[in-house]
């Protein structure tokens, strides 16, 4: 395998590049078969059972349905002192399904963790697998981190496909919510005096969204949806919904800004005498902070294996999120992105859900198994190295 250097490190790497390469079939199968039958957050029980199931086959101690979770599934081989955790996501977007490619997340985590199988008491690793629902809302990593599926562990990485490959997303702090105005019905040609207009609330709270923007940070962010705003245009409408997002670079630059734009919503309560309610729709998602030497390690392995990181004018694209970024504050994390070649599609599109099951999208699967496996040998051995040093 071309980049492989010789020693131990070489032969354990050719060991793990081979078993990833037994099952390449099978892992590809896999994301295929995660992309074709979409399931959103918290609902991924066949993914998750797909998942679990191949890490039983491979020789894991597999539990599913872990953490109070139904589809939250652990699976640990090894018993060494370093303690590795590959994450594995599953879950996908309403309407537009695998959108962000996370059949192929789920894939690559159970590759990594064939590839390590084999190697992982000789190595000094303890590997854990840890499926995680609900990235796209819902928070299933906080959740599993708050009841201790992260315990213990000395790193944590997963990889996730993009248009272009960057070896670090950076990530942003996000909160979601619903907010909700109640009003009074009342017939909008004959009455409407009688009316208390939930419509006009929403509208109002986006006005004054869009007038705070001007005095927002160069990376916040928000935006949403109006979920329900009336039934018939002849009534006035008593109850209007919507679903928000609020980004900012940093939990702290986060945590100014929930509250001026909670003030626009508010706003629009007073405006017209509805009643609001803002209710959280998960915890808040947190800066993502990847291991600088990690990373290092990462990008030598992908780069060995082909994989090409370009120069990004003006840097990697701000605002994106994921729930690994609270992983990261506690766990030392790597989060690269595997480049699908696929631009102009980019995630979130349904362009990109087609090119999450692509040839280049199965090469992403088995570059990002074996390049996560090699990073956990080169983290091994330096922990070895370490060890006799003070030994």
């Amino acid at each position: 395998m071309a980049g492989v250097k010789g020693g131990a490190a070489g032969g354990a790497k050719r060991h793990a590049a081979n078993a990833v390469g037994a099952w390449s079939s099978r892992l590809v199968e896999l994301s295929h078969r995660i992309h074709s039958h979409p399931e959103p957050a918290f609902e991924e029980t066949r993914a998750s059972a797909w998942v679990a199931d191949a890490l039983s086959a491979a020789g894991f101690d597999v539990q599913h349905g872990c953490y109070d979770l139904p589809t939250a599934v652990r699976a640990s081989v090894g018993t060494g002192p370093l303690h590795i955790g590959i994450c594995a996501e599953y879950d996908a977007l309403p309407e537009i399904g695998h959108a962000c490619g996370h059949n192929i997340i789920a894939a690559a985590a159970v590759g990594a963790a064939v590839g390590l199988a084999g190697l992982a008491d000789d190595l000094g690793l303890t590997v854990t697998v840890l499926g995680t629902p609900a990235e796209e809302g819902g928070g299933g990593k906080i959740l599993m981190l708050e009841r201790g599926a992260f315990a213990g562990l000395d790193a944590a990485m997963m990889v996730h496909p993009a248009a272009v490959e960057m070896a670090a997303m950076p990530g942003s702090a996000v909160a979601q919510f619903e907010a909700s105005y109640r009003g009074k019905p009342a017939h909008a040609g004959a009455y409407p005096e009688l009316g208390v207009n939930a419509a006009d609330a929403m509208t109002v709270a986006q006005v004054a969204i869009g007038l705070l923007r001007q005095q927002t940070g160069a990376g916040d962010r928000v935006h949403g949806i109006v979920t329900q705003a009336g039934t018939a245009p002849n009534v006035i409408p008593d109850a209007s919904h919507g679903r928000w997002i609020v980004r900012a670079s940093t939990l702290e630059a986060l945590a100014e800004l929930k509250p001026r734009v909670r003030r626009c919503f508010e706003a629009g309560a007073v405006a017209t005498g509805c009643e609001l309610t803002v209710t959280p729709l998960g915890p808040d998602y947190a800066d993502l902070r990847p291991d600088a030497g990690m990373l290092r390690l990462y990008r030598a392995n992908a780069e060995a294996l082909g994989r090409v990181f370009p120069d990004l004018p003006g840097g990697a694209p701000a605002g994106a999120a994921t729930d690994m970024g609270n992983v990261s504050h506690v766990v030392p994390s790597i989060h690269p992105m595997l480049g699908l070649d696929c631009l102009p599609a980019v995630n979130h599109q349904p362009e990109f859900t087609a090119a999450c099951a692509t040839p280049a999208a199965d090469r992403a699967v088995l570059d990002g198994a074996t390049a996560m496996a090699w990073t956990a040998i080169d983290l091994a051995h330096a922990a070895s190295a370490q060890r006799a040093s003070h030994g």
